[in-house]
C-alpha cells in the first residue's frame, strides 16, 4: 500500500461516525449489512448516513451492491488487511518478532509522579 492510500483510508476512518459505521460492516461479515439496518442501529439521517458511506467507499474501505430496493454495504477486508500491513510491516524495528499478541506491544509508559504541594 502507498503511503498516499493509507493517509486517505485513515483520514476516513478519523471521524467517530465513519469509524462506528465501518466497525458494524466488519462485525457484519463477508455478506454486509443494508443501509436501512446501519439508519436504524445509529440513528443517523439518510443523507448524514449516505455522505459517511461515500467517504467510506471513495478511500476503499466499503463496497456495496444493491439488491431491490436494498443496498448492502460490507467491509474491503483486502484494504483493511493491506492498511494493517502497512502499519505493522517494521513491527519490532525489522528484528523477527516473538510469538504471541504481546510480541509486538509498544513500550509501557510509566505515570508520572504527582508533586505533593
Amino acid at each position: 500500500m502507498k503511503i498516499s492510500d493509507a493517509v486517505d483510508t485513515l483520514k476516513a476512518l478519523a471521524h467517530v461516525n465513519r469509524l462506528d459505521l465501518y466497525r458494524r460492516m466488519v462485525q457484519a461479515g463477508p455478506d454486509g449489512v443494508t443501509v436501512g439496518a446501519l439508519m436504524a442501529a445509529t440513528g443517523h439521517a439518510g443523507a448524514t448516513l449516505t455522505n459517511h458511506l461515500n467517504v467510506l467507499r471513495r478511500a476503499g474501505l466499503v463496497n456495496d451492491r444493491r439488491d431491490g430496493r436494498n443496498i448492502w454495504c460490507w467491509a474491503d477486508y483486502a484494504h483493511m488487511n493491506a492498511l494493517l500491513a502497512h502499519l505493522t510491516e517494521n513491527c519490532c524495528a525489522g528484528m523477527p518478532c516473538g510469538t504471541g499478541a504481546a510480541a509486538c506491544a509498544p513500550a509501557t509508559i510509566k505515570p508520572k509522579r504527582r508533586i505533593r504541594r
